[in-house]
């Protein structure tokens, strides 16, 4: 008995070396380990046709649905389907965290002034003046340096019950209704600050706590001057319903140096929102696919895309203030696509260290060298990139409140191209990037393919980067200090 129980511990053992021999060559024979991602390579990999693909996929989704993917729609709701499924499809973890947010729509709306029609566009989140609409004085506050920003700007002027007259600039919408509002106004007009219509624009969130506001052209503004009185009516249906962002994150990489990628995935209810923003959308999502969910990288790459952008950032806002504090501080920066195809193309990247000193000051530590990779890209692509401000038009609004680095690509929405801009770039100087913003004519045919095949290869190219190396982006401690100022 004691030899067959010797016997047996031999041919165990020697099935245990056979069987370590059999798992070691199998291993031999498998796919060696993926090789460290390579940010050209990735930025090359990040194709037109394919991003091209989403679009038409987005502007599929918008003609079967009124026309638009708007906050609250069947559109809406098909857009956050398609990312989803796409990205479920390639294999990552994906989540679609709801949150309340409040919808808008405008049920009638005018503007008449001694007798005459004026057109307008009613601020996104503007109250109702009621169906029957308001009748009051014209009171023009005069141009400044701050146009109705400050309450010193109404000093010396009468608005109880009027409807002030402001210029647009330099504040947002919101000041200028807010300033007006605890002045006395009865409602607000901004003129636009350059010819044509005022396009777009939102008073945010919480714009339904104060009075009616409109915008009209710089044109027509001129004929407000003149006139003693207006009827404005602005109908409006403000309500609380909930969305959805689509996040995904890769399965490899530090999750406490987590790189956010970010696009918001709604358009206006005025059209399919293609340039402005599925251009974004698709960039942002082809990297992921093609970076896909287990990549050789140091830093975990989270995908973003946001809902009820167009009516004041309110999905990327509501995820920044989600976060627990850890979970703020495991983001070392974040990047956003916002409008990479525009017709009339900018190649503008977002003014980190405020080098350009327009508007906001600079983005937090850490932003200046997100500014610096972009620019470089965009010189190996032989194109000298102009900067952006940090204006608060976009979703990296919340996220350089929260004191993260920031920065990203844009290609110009309703500014006009300027004529040094034009002769870099091309396209027609003193006309607007984006002619089509915020319209039904937001489509793929509208889409500048040239420039939108080197736009998002940047959104590859920045994702690349960041994935490998924080280099010049503090993280940890050191960002701790630079928040408190130490």
């Amino acid at each position: 008995m004691g030899r067959t129980v010797a016997n047996a511990k031999n041919l165990t053992g020697i099935m245990i070396v056979a069987t370590a021999l059999v798992a070691g060559a199998c291993s031999s024979t498998s796919a060696p380990p993926a090789p460290p991602l390579d940010a050209p390579a990735l930025a090359e990999a990040v194709q037109l046709d394919a991003v091209l693909g989403h679009l038409q996929e987005l502007e599929r989704i918008a003609t079967e649905n009124d026309g638009n993917r708007a906050l609250g729609t069947p559109g809406y709701d098909a857009s956050v389907d398609y990312v989803a499924g796409k990205l479920r499809d390639a294999g990552f973890d994906v989540q679609t965290p709801e949150f309340d947010v409040t919808s808008f729509d405008v049920e009638n709306a005018s503007l008449t002034v001694d007798g005459a029609p004026v057109e307008l566009r009613v601020l996104a989140m503007s109250p109702s003046t009621g169906p029957d609409g308001i009748t009051a004085r014209l009171v023009r506050v005069p141009a400044d340096e701050t146009p109705g920003c400050e309450a010193t700007d109404y000093d010396n002027l009468d608005v109880a019950g009027a409807i002030a007259v402001v210029d647009r600039g330099v504040c947002p919408f919101s000041d200028k209704q807010k300033v007006a509002a605890e002045r006395g106004a009865a409602a607000l007009l901004v003129v636009n600050n350059e010819p044509g219509p005022l396009s777009g624009g939102t008073l945010g969130e919480n714009g339904d706590q104060f009075i009616p506001a409109a915008g009209v052209s710089g044109e027509d503004g001129a004929a407000l001057t003149a006139a003693g009185s207006a009827t404005l009516i602005v109908d409006t249906v403000v309500e609380d319903i909930r969305s959805r962002n689509v996040i995904a994150q890769t399965a490899t990489g530090d999750t406490d140096n987590v790189v956010v990628v970010g696009a918001h995935l709604d358009s206006v209810p005025e059209g399919p929102g293609i340039n402005d923003n599925g251009s974004g959308v698709a960039a942002v999502l082809e990297t992921a696919l093609q970076l896909g969910p287990d990549p050789n990288i140091a830093n975990a790459v989270r995908f973003a895309f946001w809902g009820a952008e167009e009516i004041g950032l309110v999905g990327s806002t509501r995820y920044v203030e989600s976060l627990s504090d850890d979970e703020r501080n495991a983001i070392a920066l974040y990047l956003n696509f916002d409008m990479l195809g525009s017709p009339n193309p900018g190649y503008l990247v977002y003014d980190g260290d405020d080098s350009d000193s327009v508007g906001a000051g600079p983005g937090p530590e850490g932003s200046a060298g997100i500014e610096q990779t972009f620019r470089s890209f965009f010189e190996s692509r032989g194109v000298a990139a102009d900067g952006t401000d940090f204006d608060g038009r976009s979703d990296y609004g919340p996220f350089v409140e929260a004191g993260i680095p920031a920065g990203g690509v844009f290609s110009g929405a309703d500014e006009r191209k300027s004529p040094d801009q034009a002769g870099k770039w091309g396209g027609e100087a003193d006309t607007p990037f984006d002619p089509n913003y915020h319209s039904p004519e937001d489509t793929v045919a509208n889409i500048d393919r040239d420039a939108y095949a080197v736009t998002a290869a940047s959104v590859g190219y920045g994702v690349g980067v960041y994935a490998q190396s924080l280099d010049g982006v503090p993280t940890g401690d050191a960002r701790d200090q630079e928040r408190s100022g130490n």
